[in-house]
């Protein structure tokens, strides 16, 4: 794994230049998109580069993480609103082409589908990830197996906990998501992780120093061919 240290706003604009430049070499990528706000800045830029005219997202394919139960894409914390409230509303991409997990309805048969519906547009070239306190990547809350593909989780109290600050009370934060497993997650040809904040920082020191194990989901990435971890410095505080 390679690591990049930075500013948030730094290593926000490396990450979208990452994203910018594979859409530019390959103009029908799949791109593995993630909520929460650690994307944000990430998404402001690939914005402002397609309003200059740098770069077209008219032919590219998107598949998100995650998606909560419960949560009509209209509801303004689901996924899909986020998405499309901070990204695809603003840059010239076809939204049939964007793919996020439903949260209501028949989930799971869409679910059980959603590793196959990626394979079929060639897999996904560049996927970017943020990471939980406890280490958890996606909904992959710790004891996730590695093998896992994209399934219905159980959410952690950490991470009911750590998600509460974007609902008015913490007894509106779903329990439950549709995430992809960390097995969907391993298939991406690249992935990008960035992770700020002091909150972080164990949860970076077990993935770039720790053993790898279940119990810490983020571990698996040591095996991956191609990732490299944007951290700022609180993040990575505990690696020096």
């Amino acid at each position: 794994m390679k690591v990049v240290i930075g500013t948030n706003e730094e290593i926000s604009k490396q990450i979208a230049e990452e994203f910018i430049k594979q859409v530019q070499k390959k103009p029908d990528s799949v791109l593995g998109l993630a909520t929460g706000t650690s994307p944000l800045q990430v998404y402001a830029n690939m914005v402002k580069a397609n309003k200059e005219g740098r770069v077209s997202f008219k032919k590219v394919a998107t598949f998100n993480l995650d998606e909560y139960i419960g949560l009509e894409g209209t509801h303004n914390q689901s996924y899909r609103y986020f998405m499309n409230t901070n990204l695809f509303d603003h840059i010239d991409i076809d939204k049939k082409r964007t793919h996020v997990l439903k949260g209501v309805g028949d989930y799971e048969a869409y679910a059980a589908q959603y590793d196959d519906e990626i394979a079929s547009f060639g897999g996904i070239d560049l996927q970017i990830l943020g990471i939980g306190s406890d280490g958890h990547i996606a909904f992959n809350e710790p004891g996730t197996s590695f093998d896992s593909l994209t399934h219905v989780a159980e959410l952690a109290e950490s991470t009911i906990v750590d998600n509460s600050r974007l609902f008015n009370d913490i007894s509106e934060v779903p329990t439950k998501a549709v995430t992809m497993g960390l097995k969907s997650i391993m298939n991406a040809k690249k992935i990008v992780l960035i992770a700020t904040g002091i909150n972080k920082a164990k949860a970076i020191k077990n993935l770039l120093k720790g053993e790898k194990t279940e119990e810490v989901p983020c571990s698996i990435l040591q095996d991956h061919p191609d990732c490299t971890i944007y951290v700022d410095e609180a993040a990575y505080s505990l690696c020096k």
